[in-house]
């Protein structure tokens, strides 16, 4: 294949020609010598430029497309812009791997299944043998009823996120529809009409005079330390700024592409942020402005998590972590050793000790005085989604209990951690598909976990037996615990959004 700039310049001049721009036609025609060249404009067709460029797109979303195995993948469409973007196109192809790996995942586990229930349909019953499918049923007696269960309806695709206000019980959920919701769950106690007490949050983009939806997911939320403000991140590459009615205060714009992550600092001045641009900002909550741009990862940046108000700690399929610091110019520190990329860090609760999980399988654990990790935790036989630390230890609100690391697995499985001795203390493994988040209730006594068998499991953290269960009507991306830890919210790849009332109900 070759091509030369007199060739491009024609195609842009009957390009400019077509589309009505005669004086921009006439000026760019003057100015590249059109009249010069050896072209033969009768035999190009209309809309040359365009067929061209048309084609180079369904060639890039085709690499994305498809596997290395010649499989075909179901993506969206890349618009232009994106195509163009390397970074994108490389987040598109991992978040297109990842998908296909968790549909191969369901496919062996629903085959599993209809081979149990085959097993079970001809084992005699005189057997007293149920088959492996009775596995999978939750136990009634733990089982979390519809009467203390409330679902929330009104997001139109995935809801990727929820997080509860930490002062009111009330909800924010993110979603692939362009929206977050704000969901006040005061309110909605004493009304029948649950879907008139949800604020709707509609991200856009500005179009000429116009602002028009973004189409584009929201995949971050975060409140505030007073519960007054919510910040946003979406893949239409902005953050954004609101208040608890739901009024739009700033829109936060300078990443190059989707915002993978984003956190408020304790002080609740700045807000951080993680993009596909492979850069992590530090943003004044007041003026909206950029304090300050880290451009030191190679690749796009997953996860951030604030050390201290000024310090941060970030993640990248670049497989490494980097400490920074507002006012310095270079990474304060940078780990290294994992071999496949870092999907989530956490800082313990004193800011000591930084966790980090990966697709290599390992959990490591990392201290500021050290450039080795002083643990490498394996025990997971598949990639590390998310790990969370416990309300606990020294400088809490419960100083009188161990500190545990909680990690989430694609092997379907969920492991308690004891930091101080490197070791795993419970395996959780009630889970039947990958499992995607875990939470502390704020006393530190319960673990909730989510996973893509429709479940949110509850446990004691002490015992690591399961107490209360609810199976929903889809994937769980997210669970997290009211202030209270009275109650406990999920949210799910059909759109839904759960809220469980456990007051009385848990037990170890």
């Amino acid at each position: 294949m070759s091509f030369n700039s007199d060739e491009v310049n024609f195609l842009i001049y009957r390009y400019l020609l077509e589309s009505g721009f005669s004086h921009s036609a006439y000026t760019f025609g003057i100015e590249s010598h059109i009249s010069q060249s050896n072209i033969n404009g009768a035999l190009v067709p209309p809309a040359a430029l365009l067929n061209i460029i048309q084609r180079g797109l369904f060639y890039t979303e085709a690499e994305i497309s498809i596997a290395e195995d010649g499989s075909e993948r179901v993506i969206e469409s890349l618009s232009l812009i994106d195509a163009v973007m390397p970074d994108v196109v490389e987040s598109r192809k991992v978040a297109a791997a990842k998908q296909a790996q968790i549909i191969s995942e369901q496919n062996a586990l629903n085959g599993s299944q209809e081979e149990a229930k085959v097993k079970a349909a001809v084992t005699p019953a005189a057997a007293g043998g149920r088959g492996d499918a009775a596995d999978m049923e939750i136990d009634a007696a733990i089982e979390i009823p519809d009467s203390r269960t409330t679902v929330l309806r009104g997001h139109e695709s995935e809801v990727f996120i929820c997080a509860w206000n930490p002062k009111n019980d009330i909800l924010a959920s993110g979603s692939g529809d362009s929206t977050a919701r704000i969901w006040n769950m005061n309110e909605m106690a004493s009304s029948a009409n649950k879907a008139a007490n949800q604020l709707v949050l509609r991200h856009c983009i500005q179009m000429g005079d116009a602002e028009v939806p973004s189409n584009k997911d929201v995949t971050s939320l975060d409140w505030n330390c007073d519960g007054t403000l919510l910040a946003t991140g979406s893949y239409d590459g902005y953050a954004r700024i609101w208040s608890t009615e739901g009024k739009l205060f700033t829109t936060l714009g300078q990443h190059k592409g989707p915002i993978f992550a984003l956190k408020w600092n304790k002080k609740g001045n700045y807000i951080l942020s993680a993009g596909v641009d492979k850069t992590t900002i530090i943003w004044d909550a007041q003026t909206g402005q950029s304090k300050q741009q880290f451009a030191f990862h190679t690749a796009p940046a997953l996860d951030v998590d604030w050390k201290s108000s000024t310090e941060f700690a970030s993640c990248s399929t670049d497989m490494f972590i980097h400490v920074c610091e507002l006012g310095k110019e270079r990474p304060v520190k940078t780990f290294e050793g994992h071999s496949h990329e870092v999907n989530a860090i956490k800082w313990d609760p004193q800011g000591q000790l930084l966790a980090s999980c990966s697709d290599d399988m390992s959990l490591r654990i990392w201290k500021m005085d050290s450039t080795r990790c002083v643990h490498n935790l394996l025990a997971h036989d598949k990639e590390i989604y998310t790990i969370k630390w416990s309300p606990t230890g020294p400088g809490t609100s419960n100083p009188n209990l161990d500190l545990y690391l909680a990690s989430a697995s694609f092997d379907t499985t969920v492991r308690l951690w004891d930091v101080e001795k490197g070791a795993c203390v419970h395996t959780l493994t009630k889970h039947s598909e990958p499992v995607y988040s875990v939470g502390f209730s704020p006393d530190g006594k319960y673990l909730a976990s989510g996973s893509f068998d429709k479940c949110v499991h509850i446990w004691s953290v002490q015992s690591g037996k399961l107490v209360q269960s609810y199976r929903g009507t889809g994937g769980i991306f997210e669970v997290c615990w009211n202030q209270r830890g009275d109650k406990v919210a999920a949210s799910a790849s059909d759109g839904s959004v759960y809220v469980l009332d456990l007051r009385g109900s848990k037990s170890t």
